[in-house]
């Protein structure tokens, strides 16, 4: 934790970049089928931030059947990391591979750590804590352009999670 600064959301980089070109991990504690504590990660490139409810919030979309779905369910508060381009090959990885498969964290060489019990990714070079607000699922009858069900063939539709941002945490760049 000493290795980042807090800075407030407002002084937040360009959000488009971020979560859309650069790519996050969404971290996640919760039990496994064994009742074992377990954090587990995933790739996401879908997702914003903004205000809402007078509060600073992220919001991220996940497939039910994703691993993270389930410990994210089970948590009120969950992490969003973002990396430097050295670790596109992780994210990739982190994106693809089920974390009931495989240890994420051992396959990349990530390291897992938590801020105040929420984990997030020790590498990050800017993490987001955010407590859960308000989820639900997509609804096929809500979408007004029809075209973007494509991305649903198999009625799997992404729950949204809006979360407001309690902690902005930025690599310090400060060599002390």
């Amino acid at each position: 934790m000493d290795r980042f600064c807090a800075i407030a959301p407002e002084e937040l980089e360009n959000v488009f970049r971020l979560v859309g070109k650069d790519w996050m991990l969404i971290t996640a504690r919760g039990k496994n089928e064994n009742g074992d504590d377990v954090i587990n990660t995933m790739t996401a490139s879908w997702g914003g931030m903004g205000v809402l409810w007078s509060k600073p919030v992220a919001f991220c979309f996940i497939r039910p059947q994703r691993y993270t779905h389930t410990l994210t369910e089970q948590s009120e508060r969950f992490s969003l990391s973002f990396f430097s381009e050295e670790y596109r090959g992780a994210l990739r990885l982190c994106g693809t591979k089920s974390g009931r498969e495989i240890d994420k964290f051992a396959a990349t060489g990530l390291t897992p750590a938590t801020v105040e019990g929420t984990p997030y990714v020790k590498e990050a070079r800017l993490v987001l804590i955010c407590r859960k607000l308000y989820a639900d699922t997509l609804k096929a009858a809500s979408f007004l352009d029809h075209t973007l069900l494509e991305n649903y063939k198999d009625g799997d539709f992404h729950t949204v999670y809006v979360a407001e941002i309690e902690k902005a945490l930025l690599l310090s760049t400060s060599a002390d």
